[in-house]
């Protein structure tokens, strides 16, 4: 029995502590977050009642905003990747990105070619040639 009395506080405190950290910021009420962890753990017994209690806006389920309401809405914001338009926006800025890269081997290549055919309209004798200039 009296292990019974420590370990019912010790539970509702760890119940009340994990449910104070996976809480966002913005369902707090009247503390910031942190503060409402120092209550938990410092205010052993009326730290997690006070939290349970006042520290966390509690919505009600019949009215559709609860916690599994939460989570359906949840769910319904997620899309298909080819609904969604940040997905797409990065697809398009990919190819954009593969385009130019695409782009810039050509002129690279074209260049390239172009050095080839002046050095072959001079005879092998250019600018990157080792070989001296015959006279």
């Amino acid at each position: 029995m009296r292990a019974l009395l420590f370990i019912v506080p010790l539970a509702l405190t760890i119940y009340a502590f994990i449910d104070c950290l996976n809480t966002s910021e913005e369902d707090t009420k009247h503390l910031p977050k942190i503060a409402w962890v120092f209550i938990i753990l410092l205010f052993w017994i009326v730290g997690p009642v006070v939290w349970l209690v006042a520290g966390k806006a509690r919505r009600n389920a019949a009215t559709g905003t609860g916690p599994s309401s939460w989570q359906r809405g949840r769910r319904q914001q997620w899309v298909a990747p080819d609904d969604n338009p940040d997905f797409l926006k990065s697809l398009k800025d990919d190819k954009e990105a593969r385009k130019a890269e695409a782009e810039a081997e050509s002129r690279k290549a074209e260049k390239a070619e172009d050095e080839e055919e002046l050095k072959r309209r001079n005879g092998g004798s250019g600018p990157d040639d080792k070989t001296p200039p015959t006279s």
